[in-house]
């Protein structure tokens, strides 16, 4: 008897950050599987409307957000929006690198008391491009246990950024894989401003090794040949 495990890959959009305005302001929300949720937020660059996802999880003991929405609008209603659909407050927010589509959140969740986590790396990036800081740092991979729930953070190397690291759900085999991990559907590598396109390929097959993950689709092969630009 075969058994087929199937995991379940997030893939983020990252695009240039420095510039641009959120279009309408908008908030979508979508069911993932059990309690995870995906929310997405969006920006205009041009007269392109581009966006970016997070993910956030429902647990006994609050709401976990990965990383955060892209602008400043959608920051309440993210809050708003998990407290009706969930009664739950959001207790920890996870950014997974220092880009604006993922820390922009960090000092509005502070201020409405969710704890925010960074690594040590991410903290170092933000300071030098004055970006904003979550509360803890973390100096390694860490291992989280929040209500029925347990995830890990992970650093495999240098990729979209020198420092993204991924969050895996061994039980769930779940990967959600920030802007490290793209989809095998994607045209190209879109931002690469701050991108080590030698080691990301590197980097995806030290992950999916070191974590054990049953499924990484080919990305571990296809990644390496799109044309950098």
């Amino acid at each position: 008897m075969r058994t087929t495990i199937t995991t379940i890959i997030i893939y983020l959009f990252s695009l240039t950050f420095t510039f641009g305005q959120t279009a309408n302001n908008e908030l979508k929300i979508t069911p993932l599987t059990g309690d995870f949720y995906i929310f997405t937020t969006y920006k205009m660059f041009g007269t392109k409307k581009q966006s970016a996802n997070g993910m956030y999880l429902v647990t006994d003991s609050g709401v976990v957000v990965f990383d955060s929405p892209w602008d400043t609008s959608p920051f309440q209603p993210l809050l708003d929006s998990i407290k009706v659909r969930h009664n739950k407050k959001v207790v920890i927010n996870i950014a997974t690198h220092s880009h604006e589509d993922r820390t922009s959140g960090i000092d509005f969740y502070r201020k409405n008391g969710v704890k925010t986590y960074t690594t040590k790396l991410t903290d170092e990036i933000s300071i030098e491009n004055g970006r904003p800081r979550a509360e803890f740092l973390m100096k390694k991979d860490t291992l989280f246990t929040v209500g029925q729930y347990k995830f890990q953070t992970y650093f495999g190397g240098e990729g979209h950024t020198k420092d993204n690291i991924v969050i895996w759900f061994d039980n769930e085999k779940i990967l959600y894989g920030g802007c490290l991990v793209k989809s095998i559907d994607a045209k190209d590598l879109e931002y690469v401003g701050e991108a080590n396109i030698k080691e990301w390929p590197k980097t995806i097959k030290k992950s999916k090794t070191s974590l054990r993950i049953p499924n990484l689709l080919s990305q571990d092969i296809t990644i390496g040949k799109v044309p950098k630009h």
